[in-house]
């Protein structure tokens, strides 16, 4: 039985002043890049740790990357899990070589150490109006 609604939820990482990285990235893309971001996000929301090779891969240490050719451009959005219903897309860059710079990866853990800090599961599921 399927349904319609997303099982996962996916909320853009922001600092303490309310910028986010990845949703200033994507803002600035051309309508049809925007699209093609928004099609691999539904599916990262409806399989969510089982979206596959090609479209998404696990890193390390629960940082994964979703997998996005923009103009010919490797871009890769980090993200983890959490909270068993949702996804929190820390930060984006354009892939340059083989394999991801470990310094983006860094970046990414960081972020999520600060966002576990600042956000529980009980105030996220208000904030968001998620009851998955």
């Amino acid at each position: 039985m399927s349904s319609d609604k997303p099982k996962w939820k996916i909320i853009y990482y922001r600092d303490k002043k309310g910028r986010s990285e990845v949703f200033d990235f994507f803002a600035k893309r051309k309508a049809g890049e925007k699209a093609k971001v928004a099609a691999f996000m539904r599916c990262l929301e409806n399989e969510g740790p089982q979206l596959p090779r090609p479209y998404a891969d696990l890193l390390e240490d629960g940082i994964h990357e979703l997998r996005v050719k923009l103009k010919g451009n490797q871009t890769r959005v980090l993200y983890f899990f959490c909270y068993r219903s949702f996804i929190v897309l820390t930060n984006v860059f354009i892939k340059k070589s083989d394999k991801v710079p470990p310094k983006e990866i860094r970046k990414a853990k960081k972020l999520r150490a600060d966002f576990l800090e600042r956000n529980d599961e009980q105030s996220l599921r208000r904030k968001t109006n998620v009851d998955i």
